[in-house]
């Protein structure tokens, strides 16, 4: 008789499928909760502790840790000396492993949980038949997946597991015992920057391609997305997102969510920002942002930052729009936006923490890490470097801009006149360069405008092109050597500029 252990956290599809093995002739050992469930549903187990000949202890903290587990479980049937061993000490061989883990991380998604808690819930038995039966693949199928029960009874019903099954089975074990383990270490870890980096992130769909149709793509969330987060939206409507929507709504609702003091509304093409409007209304704070760039929304992405209603709903609709992305949208709204049918509408809270520890770039052969760039205006010390100081307007018009050229690709230089963005000059070699595209996009209204960079003026050069064309105020980080220049520039014409002491350079 073959011989099957079973003990498991998540008990779906459980007793089915224990019973089928039972049928199959194996012999079906189990633990703690699981015992109990397939015993009061009529299935015939063997305790841990008939097997051991010791009881389970220390609150069921050591139960399946003993030789008659493991060595089972890692005995070489192709060695006599294993063979030997096995007699010897009258171990049965285990053919079958059937575990998931404790619910640690259920366990520490609860709100307040007790640091208790949660250590409790770090399982130590179950990782290690999991990493032993996957060891020992040639000789035991480990089962992690309930959604992998029934391929398995397959195969068990007729010539066994075949090796290419096992060994799957086995990868995708040491896949779920790493992910548990490195969920455990980020919730023990205080380093911002530990030695080494355990990330773990769950598939959450695959995708049709990547940034080009001959490149393959899947999109995953961490394990404990932040409820407000791209990766927690709810999909309410329209086609499936793909890897550039995916990352065009990442880069509007990051930009989005800066505006919690008024109502806002962002455009994006190609993780820039082509338009950003803000008005008393939302319905106003979307004119702004169209009248922004009504070229360059045409099939874009859209966030707003409050709940959409069916006027806004009439505006969005009568411009071609690959994603919506909003808090909520009234019934009047869905009904309105619903009509198109390819349009991609996600809900997602707002309300909350972005909590985003840590930013991440690939390169080749490994990684950049570093903090997300949450930073605003209220973290440094602001001064006034020219003669004349900003207006009361002019400092609300300035913080504006500034909020929305931290988001642009650097070298970055944004104009804003009222509540919208006029000109965006992005991702450019020099900074003079995306001056002139900025001021050539705004035209004639780039008189009067805010105008705000990224990063310092490393000459003079932009504030004398800014000075051409009517610029009155400048937000800047400051701090080139050369910054007298600009100054003086500044001076010369009755702008005011500030520094900020903080760049915000956005190369990814």
């Amino acid at each position: 008789m073959k011989r099957a252990l079973i003990s498991v956290s998540d008990k779906t599809g459980i007793v089915d499928f224990a019973k089928a093995l039972q049928e199959a002739d194996f012999e079906i050992v189990s633990t703690g909760g699981t015992k109990r469930a397939l015993e009061e549903a009529g299935v015939q187990v063997v305790g841990i502790s008939e097997v051991t000949n010791f009881p389970e202890i220390l609150d069921g903290r050591v139960k399946t840790l003993h030789p008659a587990i493991h060595g089972g479980l890692l005995a070489n049937r192709e060695k006599e000396a294993h063979r030997e061993a096995l007699h010897e000490h009258s171990i049965a061989p285990i053919d079958l492993v059937v575990v998931n883990l404790y619910p640690f991380k259920e366990t520490i998604k609860k709100k307040g949980v007790e640091d208790a808690d949660a250590i409790e819930n770090i399982d130590i038995g179950g990782p290690a038949m999991l990493r032993a039966a996957a060891k020992n693949h040639a000789h035991v199928a480990v089962v992690t997946d309930p959604g992998d029960y029934s391929q398995v009874l397959e195969e068990a019903r007729g010539n066994g597991l075949r090796f290419d099954t096992r060994r799957h089975l086995a990868a995708k074990a040491f896949r779920h015992t790493a992910a548990y383990d490195a969920l455990v270490a980020d919730y023990m870890t205080d380093e911002v920057f530990p030695e080494t980096l355990t990330l773990t992130y769950e598939k959450k769909q695959a995708l049709r391609y990547g940034e080009n149709p001959h490149q393959g793509a899947s999109f995953y969330q961490h394990p404990l997305p932040a409820v407000t987060s791209l990766a927690a939206a709810e999909q309410l409507h329209g086609k499936e997102l793909s890897y550039n929507n995916i990352n065009d709504s990442n880069a509007a609702f990051a930009l989005v969510s800066e505006f919690s003091d008024t109502k806002a509304a962002v455009a994006v093409k190609h993780t820039n920002p082509c338009g950003v409007g803000i008005g008393d209304t939302l319905p106003r704070a979307f004119e702004e942002a169209y009248a922004a760039d009504p070229v360059s929304i045409f099939g874009g992405i859209v966030a707003v930052n409050d709940r959409v209603d069916a006027d806004t709903a009439e505006q969005l609709a009568n411009i071609f729009l690959e994603v919506v992305i909003a808090p909520d949208y009234s019934r009047n709204a869905l009904d309105i936006l619903q009509k198109k049918k390819n349009i991609r509408l996600l809900k997602v809270d707002m309300g909350g923490d972005r909590n985003v520890p840590h930013a991440l770039t690939s390169v080749s052969g490994g990684m950049l890490v570093q903090e997300d760039d949450v930073k605003g205006l209220a973290d440094t010390d602001v001064k006034v470097a020219t003669k004349r100081a900003p207006t009361s307007e002019e400092w609300r018009r300035l913080e504006f801009a500034w909020r929305v050229v931290k988001h642009v690709k650097s070298n970055a230089i944004v104009l804003t006149k009222g509540n919208r963005t006029i000109g965006v000059g992005a991702g450019q070699m020099n900074r003079v360069g995306a001056a002139e595209i900025t001021i050539a996009q705004a035209q004639s209204d780039a008189e009067g405008s805010m105008l705000a960079s990224d990063a310092f003026f490393p000459m003079k050069d932009t504030m004398e092109v800014a000075v051409k064309a009517g610029v009155t105020a400048v937000i800047q980080p400051g701090g080139s050597k050369r910054d007298q220049e600009s100054i003086d520039v500044a001076d010369d014409a009755g702008i005011t500029m500030v520094f900020t002491g903080m760049r915000h350079f956005r190369h990814a």
